[in-house]
């Protein structure tokens, strides 16, 4: 699958290549990073098959999570895209469900919000006037605000892998 490659003023949002497997794993081995999330950090093994499944998402569904690169530096920062978790949560999720992440260095720069508004001005052209879905733990206000920016509006809230989670829905524009 060719992985199409977005670049914002000063993102570039890519395939993931092998090499960012270590920043990755330092990214959701953070504590700060897992306390965002709602969940514990990963260990090499987990964040092994969660890196794995970047790859298989893009060739499986046509879409799926872009690496997250500093265009001045090189350095990866994160990852943001779309994906079809099959999650046993109610309410179900439509498909496709946006996510990202960034690491605890690159947070307050305003990346996350350029990185999700090039994720969704993609998103809108790949699927078309579709409802976009996200979850996100009770306690990341930080990743709440993003989603209300981007018109996310809650439409449940549930508990996900035994955590107090926010369900939001963000319809076609």
């Amino acid at each position: 699958m060719n992985i199409p490659t977005i670049e914002t003023e000063r993102l570039i949002l890519r395939g993931f290549r092998r090499d960012d497997f270590g920043p990755l794993f330092e990214m959701w081995s953070d504590p700060r990073t897992g306390r965002l999330m709602g969940m514990a950090p990963l260990n090499e093994e987990d964040c092994w098959a969660k890196f794995l499944r970047t790859f298989g998402g893009w060739d499986v569904n046509g879409f799926g999570f872009w690496a997250i690169e500093e265009k001045a530096s090189g350095r990866f920062v994160g990852e943001a895209g779309f994906l079809n978790a099959r999650r046993a949560i109610e309410p179900p999720l439509p498909v496709p469900e946006i996510g990202w992440s960034l690491s605890p260095g690159a947070q307050g720069k305003g990346y996350a919000s350029e990185a999700v508004a090039a994720a969704i001005a993609w998103g809108e052209k790949h699927f078309g006037r579709v409802r976009f879905s996200a979850i996100i733990d009770t306690e990341n206000g930080p990743s709440l605000k993003l989603a209300r920016k981007f018109e996310f509006v809650e439409v449940a809230r549930t508990t996900y892998k035994d955590r107090p989670t926010i369900v939001l829905y963000r319809e076609p524009g």
